[in-house]
């Protein structure tokens, strides 16, 4: 199965060109069946990958196709890599991936442009398993530029709507401010690495260069990390993901939540072993991580949209990501990206169940006692709810404690802004629950008589990550409970080394840790709950009494306003200037050379104008002159 593994982008790449140029001539069952098809295909190839990279022994756990030549003057090759690492990403990618397509079945059923929908989502697929399992950075790169293409095509897929059109073209601008920071990275690790792109030659010689040229690796770091701040959403390159909800539900729950969005997180973690040769940029990553986090749990406090919710949500968990790489945790970061895509998949799909029975409606203050009507929902829904927000032996307890005990160990001043984080993240998710499924009905009367369950495609999904995200965690138990945690174990020979990954085993005070995170979430929970459904008059109270502090939080901190302040009107002055420039000066030389010749052209064609006695006449002036000027002298 090993041999095959070139396979796994290539089945979701033939899905999408299938789609992509028979879709519009073929029946919506076709066209489901070839995209889903594609994609389940790919999901038990990853499995029987999985199946025989385990069965190798540990130290020979590293399995690489070489397809051939790519950029040969460069020494490029076109190749992929399964190791430890690419094996838990194509098992989310694939396994969620297909989930997603199922559920999208059900969502986008009654949709124009169905099979358009598709294709750009088997295309997704394809880029994704290509920027996991390519082995150089050039490869991995094609996959890191396919997923911003496909982000891009898929937020703006209805693109007769001005909303999901601009948000496209903001996720993408953004994206490529990122991308051009990663691409000078990979460019100075060329140019420092011997000239190689490959990623197991860069970590082999990653030693002796940060001997010889420390500065040089600390660039390389910091200026790839500044591609993943684009990516995965992190201070200052966030604004994005939240506008990108425009596009279908079922798109945020797979690229802006499980996958493309972690693909920063993946990056840094499969490059751990340079970051750890540059302790300046690492820290700089737990630090961006942390405020990150921060920032928007904050933004979610007060947010109506439920999916601008979740998606602030998205990019503070992202930050816990990036803080559990920055304190040396990578396989910390990637447990809790693993367990981020069950529960976080599950509660966008969720918000979309509910968006479809409301017939569109996104707004939280028009929802309530949503409980009663759709009930299947609203438990998958809670599995989602419990799990992000910490309750003990739920997937996210797991992962997000064992980011927080990393980070106590590495920097206690990370540990109090993730327990900070942690509680902010209990209270907005109950608030998201008690405004949608609890208290009284705020739901239009027009809406009310159509509330329905969703589809059995959509549930499908929904059960099945409500599972996950209840029970996927203890793959990953403490080390304090029975030894070494079977997660970060299988993780292991791939990062950085066992100083900066494997826990401290049996460890007196992570149980400590642990209970005080867990009261934490529980107290989260118990407030939010207190706050807007005991006393859903509360909130507005307590907005008023804050006064401006409500109004930036709601605002979303001013961001946005202040971007479009510093940078996107100044850039508009200067572009009205250049213009004015290149209207005056540069139209005007142009057309200053060609007047003043069309006007030589006039004067001169006087002078010939075919008559024999206008030439007469010229002569003898000229003549006349000529005489009169000689004998003057």
């Amino acid at each position: 199965m090993l041999d095959l593994l070139w396979l796994l982008p290539v089945l979701p790449l033939a899905g999408f060109v299938l789609v992509g140029l028979l879709g519009s001539r073929m029946p919506k069952g076709a066209v489901s069946a070839i995209a889903c098809g594609t994609v389940l295909l790919a999901f038990l190839l990853s499995l029987g990958c999985f199946a025989g990279l385990v069965s190798l022994p540990e130290h020979e756990r590293v399995h690489r196709n070489d397809l051939g030549e790519w950029i040969g003057p460069l020494q490029v090759s076109w190749s992929f890599t399964l190791d430890p690492l690419s094996g838990v990403m194509i098992l989310i990618v694939t396994g969620v991936g297909l989930l997603i397509h199922i559920y999208s079945i059900g969502y986008m059923g009654e949709e124009p442009g169905y099979w358009r929908y598709f294709a750009y989502l088997n295309l997704f697929m394809a880029m994704m398993l290509t920027l996991v399992l390519g082995s150089s950075l050039p490869l991995l790169f094609i996959g890191w530029e396919g997923v911003g293409l496909c982000s891009y095509l898929l937020i703006g897929f209805f693109y007769d709507k001005t909303d999901c059109a601009d948000a496209g073209r903001k996720a993408f601008i953004v994206n490529r401010i990122g991308d051009a920071s990663f691409i000078l990275g990979m460019l100075l690790a060329w140019s420092a690495f011997g000239g190689t792109f490959d990623i197991a030659e860069i970590l082999q010689r990653a030693p002796d260069v940060a001997l010889s040229s420390p500065g040089t690796v600390i660039a390389i770091a910091m200026l790839l990390f500044g591609g993943a701040c684009g990516k995965s959403a992190q201070i200052p390159l966030y604004i994005w993901l939240p506008d990108a909800m425009a596009g279908p539900t079922p798109v945020s729950a797979l690229i802006h939540a499980a996958t493309m969005v972690t693909a920063g997180v993946y990056m840094v973690v499969r490059m751990s072993p340079l970051y750890v040769l540059a302790p300046g940029a690492l820290a700089t990553v737990a630090i961006i991580g942390a405020a990150t986090a921060l920032v928007a749990a904050t933004i979610a406090m007060a947010q109506d949209d439920i999916k601008k919710v979740l998606a602030y949500s998205t990019i503070s968990q992202l930050g816990y990501m990036f803080m559990a790489a920055g304190a040396g945790a990578f396989g910390a970061a990637i447990f809790h990206l693993t367990t981020h895509a069950f529960f976080k998949a599950l509660l966008f799909l969720g918000s979309g169940a509910v968006i479809h029975a409301l017939r569109g409606e996104q707004d939280m203050q028009k929802m309530g006692g949503l409980k009663r009507h759709l009930p299947r929902t609203f438990w998958c829904f809670a599995a989602g709810w419990v799990a992000i927000a910490g309750v003990p032996l739920t997937s996210g307890f797991f992962s997000k404690d064992e980011i927080l005990y990393r980070a106590y160990l590495q920097a206690p001043g990370l540990w109090v802004a993730g327990i900070a984080g942690a509680l902010m993240t209990a209270i907005y998710m109950t608030r998201l629950m008690g405004l949608t499924f609890f208290g009284r009905s705020r739901v239009p009367e027009q809406q009310a008589h159509h509330l329905h369950e969703p589809p059995a495609t959509m549930m499908l999904a929904l059960a099945v990550l409500a599972v996950l995200s209840i029970a996927g965690g203890w793959i990953g138990m403490p080390a304090s409970w029975f030894g070494p945690s079977p997660f970060e174990l299988w993780l292991h020979p791939v990062l950085a080394g066992p100083e900066s990954v494997m826990a401290v085993e049996h460890a007196s005070g992570e149980t400590i840790l642990m209970i005080v995170s867990s009261l934490v979430a529980l107290a989260g929970i118990g407030l939010g709950y207190y706050i807007w459904v005991v006393k859903p008059d509360l909130p507005a109270k307590i907005a008023l009494s804050l006064g401006g502090v409500y109004r930036a939080v709601k605002g979303k901190l001013y961001v946005d306003e202040a971007y479009d302040d510093l940078v996107v009107q100044p850039y508009y002055a200067l572009s009205r200037l250049m213009g004015r420039f290149d209207t005056w000066a540069v139209d005007g030389l142009v057309n200053g050379a060609g007047a003043a010749l069309e006007t030589s052209g006039h004067v001169l064609k006087l002078f010939h104008s075919g008559f024999v006695r206008n030439y007469a006449l010229f002569y003898l002036v000229g003549a006349a002159a000529i005489v009169w000027f000689l004998v003057g002298r």
